[in-house]
């Protein structure tokens, strides 16, 4: 059976890190990736603060691999915002190669936030998202069949 995100929202904070750790970078995504916020792993807060994140917050992030950048999709239509700066590099959690997305030199309201993504299954990325360098929480995009 291959991962998707319905699973990454029910296992535990250990589960999802030791994924992370375990996956390869991947190639860095082409297109819109549905995105899914991941609070408090495991428990029963995770699917409602999804949902809620999803409809009032973000919703995902559209990448263009040529130019090096993704803007998110955030706010309930949908608005396209939030330009980052999209790499591999190294991860802040393990030192491993990851695809960063780095904000720090792109936008004014995010230029402490930096996220870190990893290919867990085909078409499907955990990220870890980091405020300066302190982990905050997952997320997830999910990338439709090419």
């Amino acid at each position: 059976m291959a991962l998707d995100v319905a699973q990454l929202m029910k296992m535990s904070q250990a589960q999802l890190d030791e994924l992370f750790r375990n996956s390869p970078a991947g190639d860095i995504p082409r297109g819109e990736g549905e995105g899914t916020v991941i609070i408090d792993p495991g428990t029963e807060l995770t699917d409602v603060a999804a949902k809620f994140a999803h409809l009032f917050a973000w919703q995902g992030k559209i990448f263009d691999p040529e130019t090096g950048q993704l803007c998110n999709k955030i706010l309930p239509p949908g608005i396209r915002a939030i330009v980052a700066n999209v790499y591999k590099g190294k991860s802040w959690f393990d030192e491993r190669e990851c695809i960063v997305i780095d904000y720090s030199k792109t936008s004014l309201v995010a230029h402490w936030i930096r996220d870190e993504i990893r290919e867990v299954a085909p078409g499907l990325y955990l990220g870890i998202v980091f405020w300066d360098e302190n982990k905050l929480i997952n997320f997830a995009l999910a990338f439709p069949e090419a």
